[in-house]
């Protein structure tokens, strides 16, 4: 059997029944106000909020913790307009042949089209990448369920993100191969989504969407 090597476990709060409610209300009264923006502004602000969100993201657990996942941070203006450049053929593509009908139905009512302005607009993209493998040493080595993995990671991030006080668009243009090139990584990963950040364009509206309610998406045994 393998001589794993573990330390003791020191950084549990416990929480009182009471105590656990009200952070638990507030975690998601804080949480209900996420929306997903569109319309974002130019402002700036610190690389280091970004930092630390992705570092939260890091946090994430793993399939045999592989961290299957790899950020690449995109503020360069110059990227940010080839990377629109790119996904709007791409996008272009979709709204005029690729996509069913009933996609395109489903679509509608949040108003979108095959321009994506806010990849250049927003301060940040954070280009999201999933691990297929890895390759030390010459050799491919096996990563688990890596999707699961990079997916619950980004769910981290985008929390991470509102939290700090910023607004997200979570983007996935299809086929993403492009990104690859542009930002130089390697057939070991691939495209899972991009994270666009920042604050709100003055006057940003939102669709007038509800979410589900409790009883519709959850069950108790």
């Amino acid at each position: 059997m393998q001589n794993n090597q573990f330390i003791p476990f020191k950084d549990y709060e416990e929480f009182l029944p009471e105590e656990m409610i009200k952070l638990s209300e507030k975690f998601n009264s804080i949480m209900q106000k996420r929306r997903t923006i569109r319309t974002f502004s130019d402002k700036r602000f610190p690389l280091q909020v970004i930092e630390n969100c992705l570092r939260a993201a890091g946090s994430a657990p793993s399939g045999a913790n592989k961290q299957p996942w790899h950020f690449v941070v995109v503020s360069d203006p110059e990227l940010k307009h080839k990377i629109r450049e790119a996904a709007e053929i791409e996008e272009n593509k979709f709204y005029l042949s690729r996509a069913p009908q009933e996609w395109l139905n489903d679509l509608q009512p949040l108003g979108t089209d095959f321009e994506k302005p806010f990849l250049e607009t927003a301060p940040y993209l954070i280009v999201i990448f999933e691990k297929k493998y890895e390759v030390l040493d010459g050799q491919k080595k096996k990563l688990y369920y890596t999707k699961e993995s990079v997916g619950i990671a980004t769910g981290v991030l985008i929390t991470a993100i509102h939290q700090a006080g910023l607004v997200s668009l979570t983007y996935t243009p299809s086929p993403m191969n492009f990104l690859n090139n542009l930002l130089k990584r390697p057939a070991s990963e691939k495209p899972f989504l991009v994270l666009v950040a920042g604050h709100p364009a003055e006057e940003t509206t939102v669709p007038d969407i509800k979410r589900k309610s409790l009883e519709e998406i959850a069950s108790y045994f």
